[in-house]
């Protein structure tokens, strides 16, 4: 796991390797074990790289590498973890060394780039400079569990793992985009291709992008479709055989997860105790000859607590096992933080016990294993059931009498609701004992008025549900979510609900989150249910194997009942949440009203100051639990009020 930067430019620079470094250097925290940096003056490109050591601590693994022919020139973040095998294909090579990036060099040059790229099982994003054809090639991994921007700035076209290696050139001149403004409101992050800065982008997963001298950029291209994948899929389903699919599963995940146990360092893996965690744990511990590292932490608010079930797992599997508990106090001073770590605008505030979790992995071991991915390929998102139960009960009611039924539940506050919840408790269904009862009533009062399934499901994921009325001047790009003709062609709507998530919620928000939080304390995390073989099975899964007599993730928990008893790891799924909204009211209030402060806003002149002050009014009366749309403004004016104070100061300008 590393960071790359680089760009191209014109010929004949001076500075070129000084600037490369400053790239490299603002995203040291991806690599702090080595750096690098290799430039061609006469066609004045420059890649620069961060190390994090994991396969290969010699100094044959360092980059910049260049081919064994001399043609080209890699800097790579990421693995490739079939490299053995590529490896052996590759007859006649003489290696330097044992490095992933050596096997990828080499079989770029036997095979060519996208039949190389096509061959690799990883997470990897990848720039390599072809010296022969003087052509600059940006690949991005099939999932998207790598990071990539790049865009031209003036006469330059730059590239890096975060936007702070592209302003850390001189020639960064890009302006927020207030339509990604505008998703940020919506989605809670910014979706791909987009990025906080107009006319930056971030590389799409499973897509190559070929740039050439000219100033025109070309469209990336796809190596790697999810949408042919889901199609294809859906369109030819294996048999509704539970016991021959339970089999193939296990069978896939044992070399998938073993492959990500591959490290010359030490490694361990995040364990909450839900089905994907405990899963990955299982099988990593089955193939282990030693104790798995698995770490957890845990909340005082017990809405919040799932260190005792991860507790429990471990102590069945036998893991080596580590839980933190922290205070209110820790996880807040998390807080001012979170613009540093996460460097673009992100607003999902799990965010939070991911950087805790990691920050407590890091203490112990290099490398950690996450089950992140389980939730998209085998329906486990509540959502999805309540999108449709949602809609079932909707459809037939009278759009007048649904607005009716609006204005009686927004008759009483959020809280009041939770108090008449918490009297009528013993005699509820299990399903109205949630937390936040009142929250989740005016939740369904805004999807009251939702005129189709998918309508439901925009409105579920959607955080400010009309982001341009928020943004001032901002015009909302269409994404997969918002854009019916972007979805697969699916007859079954859950499968579509999977695929949006798939392609963009998986990448640019539970991805990205992860990325970041591990990166950011020099954490390499690995996700090995993402292994594209898994997630190729997963799409020809007959919807009955994914939820069978009500479960979901039905087929998963099987595989995960060889390991572990169902009865540990059988209840309602929690999420990774905090409870940002009673902080906001409370130890949090006088920082977010610093942010939210009305001639603030006004003088900024991004966000509609009488929309926000209007919706802040109304979460710390307790009227409302605002806490996600406001949690969205937030951090973006955090990370604001972060980039003004952080102006890089890029010593050695080109040219000078």
């Amino acid at each position: 796991m590393c960071g790359i930067a680089g760009f191209w430019g014109p010929a004949d620079q001076r500075g070129l390797r000084r600037t490369a470094r400053a790239m490299a250097d603002a995203i040291r925290h991806r690599g702090p074990d080595d750096s690098g940096e290799w430039c061609n003056e006469d066609a004045g490109i420059a890649l620069a790289h961060r190390r994090l050591s994991i396969l290969d601590l010699s100094p044959e693994g360092h980059q910049p590498m260049i081919s064994a022919s001399g043609r080209y020139v890699i800097v790579f973040n990421g693995e490739v973890f079939n490299c053995e095998e590529l490896r052996a294909q590759l007859s006649g090579c003489r290696w330097r060394g044992h490095s992933d990036t050596e096997v990828m060099l080499e079989a770029i040059e036997a095979w060519g780039l996208e039949a190389a790229v096509r061959s690799f099982v990883g997470m990897f994003a990848f720039a390599i400079w072809d010296r022969e054809e003087r052509e600059l090639h940006l690949v991005r991994d099939r999932l998207g569990i790598k990071p990539l921007y790049y865009g031209r700035c003036g006469k330059y076209f730059l590239f890096g793992s975060e936007l702070r290696a592209l302003r850390a050139h001189p020639a960064f001149d890009a302006e927020i985009d207030r339509g990604a403004v505008a998703l940020l409101m919506r989605h809670n992050y910014v979706p791909h291709p987009y990025s906080i800065y107009d006319g930056i982008r971030k590389l799409p997963p499973g897509t190559m992008l070929r740039v050439r001298s000219d100033r025109e950029l070309p469209e990336p291209v796809t190596f790697w479709s999810a949408q042919a994948v889901a199609e294809t899929g859906a369109s030819h389903p294996l048999p509704d055989d539970p016991e021959a699919a339970v089999d193939t599963l296990h069978q896939l995940l044992l070399p998938a997860i073993r492959r990500r146990m591959i490290a010359d360092v030490p490694l361990g893996a995040f364990l909450s105790g839900g089905i994907d965690s405990s899963t990955v744990v299982a099988l990593m511990q089955a193939q282990s000859s030693r104790r798995v590292r698995t770490f957890s932490i845990g909340f005082m608010e017990k809405d919040y607590n799932e260190a005792p079930f991860a507790a429990a797992v471990a102590r069945h599997l036998g893991t080596d096992h580590t839980e933190l508990y922290v205070t209110p106090a820790d996880a807040q001073a998390v807080v001012p933080k979170l613009p540093e770590y996460f460097d673009e605008p992100f607003s999902d505030s799990s965010q939070i016990p991911t950087f805790l979790v990691a920050a407590l992995a890091r203490r112990h071991v290099t490398v950690a294993l996450s089950g992140d991915g389980g939730d998209e390929l085998f329906a486990g998102y509540p959502r999805y059931a309540l999108t449709n139960q949602i809609w079932g009960a909707l459809r037939h009611a009278p759009p007048a009498a649904r607005k009716l039924a609006a204005g009686g539940i927004r008759t009483f506050s959020a809280d009041a609701w939770d108090r008449m919840f918490r009297t009528a408790d013993v005699f509820l269904p299990a399903l109205l004992r949630g937390r936040r009862p009142g929250e989740q009533i005016h939740r369904f009062a805004d999807l009251l008025s939702a005129d189709s399934r998918q309508d439901v499901y925009r409105r579920i994921l959607s955080h400010w549900d009309l982001p341009e009325e928020v943004v001032v001047g901002a015009r909302e790009p269409l994404t997969v979510l918002t854009d019916p003709r972007r979805w697969a062609k699916l007859s079954d709507f859950t499968l579509q609900m999977m695929f949006i998530d798939l392609v963009s919620y998986l990448p640019d928000d539970i991805l990205t989150k992860v990325d970041r939080a591990s990166m950011a304390v020099g954490l390499e995390a690995r996700v090995p249910l993402l292994d594209h073989g898994v997630v190729e099975f997963a799409w020809r899964l007959p919807m009955s194997l994914r939820i069978r007599n009500g479960q979901q993730k039905w087929l998963p928990r099987q595989v995960l009942y060889k390991y572990v008893p169902a009865e540990l790891v059988d209840r309602p799924k929690m999420g990774f949440g905090m409870p940002i909204g009673e902080w906001l009211r409370g130890p949090l209030r006088d920082w977010a009203e610093a942010l939210l402060a009305s001639q603030r806003l006004t003088d900024e002149g991004f966000l509609d100051s009488q929309r926000v002050r209007a919706v802040w009014q109304q979460h710390v009366s307790g009227r409302r639990n605002w806490q996600y749309p406001l949690w969205d403004v937030l951090m973006f004016q955090a990370w604001l009020e972060h980039q003004e104070m952080n102006r890089p100061l890029v010593q050695g300008a080109l040219g000078a």
